[in-house]
């Protein structure tokens, strides 16, 4: 920990994430304030649909960190699972520009990209999102009592990023056409990919980074990140299934709550009556 470099009284890698951060929640808000509007005026849905589809889009870009951040701890590292995130989330954010640019003349293409597009970002979400943080986290030790304006700090990011979002990107949608909205931020997630790559150096020392012995298992013809990683791509068409026919989603929310539950009660126990009661009172 004492090859951290330091900036302004908290390691230098703080700001690498600061920026970085922004920058995908650029990307994040700025497509979902476009979202329900794109729905209603390009794609011709009516407010209930468009309600539906916003909900089950948010419902898992929530759930997504679950499986993010437990397929970084064990197989990907921090560091892989965030760069994989960030490339699947510009991807998205690409594949809703051409779903904008179909226009109403090919509604049907235009849905089928947005709806590709929305399984890349809520895939990407998940790999991002989880992770990002935790790397923030293991920049001081637990001790540290720079640790909590640390995170004060960065998420002062988040909230920047999300102000910008609404504001230019809206304006640029709304003013200039959808594609260019989305245009926008998906420049913003690879502004966000190009810093946290640069800056790779400034959180360098931060352990978990790395991919992990497990991950790099031999496993048939490719590893088990690699395998993790082309699973990431089948895992955006069920998205969309999951999204178009969202009659589904209960029972998955409701499995996934349970699968959670029981791990974090799990969890509790290994460490303790104190931990076991804290994780059932949370749960």
């Amino acid at each position: 920990m004492a090859q951290l470099k330091l900036a302004a009284g908290h390691p230098q890698g703080l700001m690498t994430l600061f920026f970085s951060e922004m920058w995908e929640r650029f990307c994040y808000y700025g497509m979902r304030v476009l979202l329900t509007l794109f729905l209603v005026k390009s794609l011709l849905k009516g407010d209930s649909d468009a309600a539906l589809i916003y909900g089950a889009y948010t419902a898992l870009i929530y759930a997504a960190p679950v499986l993010g951040g437990k397929m970084a701890d064990q197989y990907l590292g921090y560091r892989y699972a965030i760069l994989l995130g960030a490339v699947l989330m510009a991807i998205g954010e690409f594949l809703m520009v051409g779903g904008a640019i179909g226009g109403p003349d090919a509604i049907a293409t235009s849905e089928m990209l947005m709806l590709f597009g929305m399984g890349a970002l809520i895939v990407g979400n998940g790999f991002f999102k989880a992770n990002i943080s935790t790397i923030v986290g293991k920049l001081y030790e637990d001790n540290d009592p720079r640790r909590d304006s640390g995170f004060t700090i960065f998420y002062i990011g988040i909230n920047i990023g999300a102000l910008l979002a609404t504001t230019v990107v809206a304006f640029v949608g709304e003013t200039y056409g959808f594609e260019y909205g989305f245009g926008l931020a998906g420049i913003g997630m690879l502004a966000g990919l190009f810093i946290f790559w640069s800056g790779r150096a400034n959180y360098a020392a931060a352990p978990g980074l790395d991919i992990t012995e497990e991950g790099h298992k031999q496993a048939g013809p490719l590893k088990v990140y690699q395998w993790i990683s082309v699973g990431s791509l089948a895992l955006i068409p069920a998205c969309y299934f999951l999204i178009s026919q969202n009659d589904w989603m209960t029972y998955l929310l409701t499995g996934l709550f349970v699968l959670v539950a029981a791990s974090l009660v799990r969890a509790g126990i290994k460490e303790g009556p104190m931990w076991r009661d804290r994780m059932i009172a949370l749960v």
